[in-house]
């Protein structure tokens, strides 16, 4: 969908009550927003502006929109708890915008919960294998 930049209906893919996290970059897995940087940290509500802001052609930033690709692999069911499941993957995304060519890799953490019968994200949190991101310059839900 991202790729596709169909956004509405990957916004519809989360729960109500859903948090989208990207930590800085070189963050461990017990990071935390209220504490830590995040270049994202955003609840449903805020994911919803954010998915309008860049459907909006007064979005410069994704206007024209980037190219993009993601490769998803090593899908990991981790467990399952109250919250849902618990399920990891490994990323590769490239992004292309004015003859540059961006690559971001690492790793996001799901937890997946069923509602109304559809499985649905409760919680998305991405990790950029890097320790910066000086040579990409930005992170935007394109991740």
């Amino acid at each position: 969908m991202l790729d596709e930049w169909r956004l509405g209906e990957w916004l519809a893919l989360f729960t109500e009550d859903a948090v989208y996290e990207v930590p800085r970059a070189g963050a461990d897995e017990t990071a935390d927003s209220a504490e830590d940087l995040f270049y994202i940290a955003d609840n449903y509500f805020r994911l919803g502006h954010r998915v309008k802001r860049m459907l909006d052609k007064a979005a410069h930033a994704e206007w024209p929109r980037s190219v993009q690709s993601h490769m998803i692999s090593n899908v990991r069911i981790k467990g399952s708890d109250e919250e849902g499941v618990h399920v990891s993957c490994r990323f590769i995304t490239h992004r292309a915008k004015n003859e540059i060519v961006d690559t971001y890799a690492g790793h996001h953490n799901y937890i997946l919960r069923t509602v109304d019968g559809k499985l649905r994200i409760a919680s998305k949190r991405t990790f950029i294998a890097s320790d910066s991101l000086r040579d990409q310059g930005k992170v935007t839900i394109i991740l």
